[in-house]
């Protein structure tokens, strides 16, 4: 384990993996930390295929493998359940939840030939939600934590980051890619609508729920951090920087972003004065021609990126995560926090190869 002070904060970050092999946490809309926050699970390619291991933070043991087999799992589905014993992940059109106490695997839903994305676990842990590609069509799965109830909801564009509302669990909003963004419906299918109309010139992204508030929370890229409003629509900005992958508290009170273009290092946003708060500086390579711009990728944008890697294949990230136009998803930090909001738990390839860091928190 190598250990540093960032020479700005004075914040103590610790690299806790160091094979020659990708190592990341999960995805920025979920914590990575096991309860207790002394353990956190993170997605390997150390045994040649993407598997979901854990360690401690304190680097006293070496990774233990969670999953395992010549299939990989999908790099950024794993999601803890709130009662904080089972993950859940996606692998080969197979939604599964972990025990990870026994180690025991069960299916929880499964749509052959499907390309399912990751997964969000409502707040009382009885539902799921995940975007997938089934037979061609966009659309959204959701069911029950039990494996009863599977639905497919088509949908006519690209879904990616569906979430469950914190305190309304028959809500659900997803992005469409690209433009208009953001949407919502229940869990049954009923009640579709876009929160907000906009144009492919308005890059917005990543949003999520704003904590406990209910409201959303998105970047218009790379201008301003913005919240709209659940039952009003109102939009207000909360600052004007260049917050991109963001992760709020659970109050709804913080914001915790990376930066890019320039990269200014890790922040915490105060939702209530917009003032960033420096925390460390991950020097990941952040990944992606379209982060240059303002605006959405276009066809021209893809074609170049295919032409550029001499492949036809897919640059969805939530199918391939390899391309260029929105990046490798490893090389971007995607900070998240612990359970207690003392740490936070981010990626960086900073030594070549993607890594796994965490950073305590000064105050």
């Amino acid at each position: 384990m190598i250990e540093y002070l960032d020479s700005l904060s004075g914040a103590r970050v610790r690299q806790l993996t160091d094979e020659p092999a990708i190592s990341h946490p999960s995805y920025f809309l979920q914590s990575s930390f096991l309860p207790g926050d002394d353990r956190l699970f993170f997605t390997s390619y150390r045994s040649g295929s993407a598997q979901i291991h854990e360690l401690p933070v304190d680097g006293s043991e070496p990774p233990r493998a969670l999953t395992g087999g010549p299939v990989g799992v999908h790099p950024f589905s794993p999601a803890l359940h709130p009662t904080g014993e089972e993950l859940c992940f996606v692998r080969a059109g197979g939604i599964y939840r972990l025990h990870l106490k026994s180690g025991v695997e069960t299916q929880i839903a499964f749509r052959e030939g499907a390309s399912i994305g990751e997964c969000s676990i409502s707040a009382d842990g009885a539902w799921l939600t995940a975007a997938a590609k089934i037979d061609g069509q966009n659309g959204i799965l959701t069911g029950e934590w039990s494996g009863a109830n599977w639905r497919f909801h088509p949908y006519p564009r690209t879904i990616i980051h569906p979430q469950f509302h914190p305190l309304e669990p028959e809500w659900i909003e997803f992005s469409g890619d690209p433009a208009p963004r953001m949407h919502r419906m229940r869990r049954d299918g009923s009640g579709l609508e876009c929160l907000y109309q906009h144009g492919n010139d308005e890059f917005v992204v990543h949003e999520t729920f704003l904590g406990q508030t209910g409201d959303i929370v998105f970047t218009v890229w790379p201008f301003s951090l913005r919240r709209l409003n659940w039952e009003t629509r109102e939009i207000s900005t909360i600052c004007d920087f260049n917050c991109w992958h963001i992760a709020p508290n659970r109050a709804g009170t913080r914001v915790l972003c990376d930066t890019n273009h320039p990269d200014r290092g890790i922040h915490i946003v105060d939702v209530a004065s917009g003032k960033p708060h420096y925390v460390c500086r991950p020097e990941a390579s952040n990944g992606g021609s379209q982060w240059r711009t303002s605006r959405y990728a276009l066809k021209e944008d893809f074609d170049a990126a295919r032409s550029a890697a001499k492949s036809a294949a897919t640059l969805s990230w939530m199918e391939a995560g390899t391309d260029t136009v929105y990046g490798p998803q490893w090389t971007h930090p995607h900070p998240s926090w612990s359970h207690s909001e003392t740490r936070i738990a981010f990626a960086s390839d900073r030594s070549a190869t993607t890594q796994v860091y965490i950073a305590e928190l000064n105050g």
